[in-house]
């Protein structure tokens, strides 16, 4: 199969199944079996996932992709026990970062809930064509793209965070802070967006927000 079907989906299904570690094997950039050049493309989500997933605090070097041709089966072999060496020391999902099972379950549901939007965002805003695995590095480590990402991203994955917690019961802004991590005036900001999009709402007599 030509990794440029690989969508975010599937490497977010492994996560939550829980698996600890994602590896995408391709051809080598420029030597496309099918003439689409899909390793571009999927080069270009992998970064993008890696970049949500530091972002959401998890380790980004969980998640793998390496060129290489058919005929080079011992590199593959190296490149594989290397990963599951690396995220043997990783440690399990969650837990070696310091989430705890419920802080992570949160993370990838509200990930998941966003995978239409983040698809779309991906293909119309993100998509970029380099010829070298450094061009491509490059850019996702600018100025440029840390714009772009808050922009169209971070707070997306904060506000599908908030309405989770809210679906389970009302919760002041300070204690959405203590769980999400944010500081109080960055759960305000969500929730003043979210409250203009309809879906929370200050609820006077109980002194917490719940869901509009």
């Amino acid at each position: 199969m030509c990794t440029g079907r690989v969508d975010l989906a599937h490497v977010l299904r492994a996560f939550s199944k829980g698996s600890d570690g994602v590896f995408i094997g391709g051809c080598r950039l420029n030597e496309c079996n099918y003439i689409t050049h899909g390793n571009y493309h999927a080069l270009n989500k992998v970064l993008l996932f890696k970049k949500i997933m530091a972002h959401l605090g998890l380790n980004p070097e969980r998640l793998k992709i390496e060129f290489m041709s058919s005929g080079e089966g011992n590199l593959f072999a190296e490149v594989v026990d290397h990963f599951i060496k690396q995220v043997k020391e990783l440690g399990p999902l969650g837990q070696g970062e310091g989430i705890d099972e419920n802080g992570l379950k949160l993370k990838l549901k509200a990930f998941t809930k966003l995978i239409p939007y983040i698809r779309l965002v991906e293909s119309e805003r993100l998509r970029v064509h380099f010829t070298t695995i450094e061009e491509y590095q490059a850019f996702y480590s600018s100025e440029e793209l840390e714009r772009l990402f808050r922009e169209l991203i971070a707070g997306k994955l904060a506000i599908s965070q908030i309405v989770l917690l809210l679906r389970e019961k009302p919760l002041s802004t300070g204690e959405m802070s203590a769980i999400l991590g944010l500081t109080p005036s960055e759960i305000s900001r969500h929730l003043s967006s979210s409250a203009r999009q309809g879906l929370v709402r200050y609820d006077e007599s109980g002194k917490r927000f719940v869901l509009a």
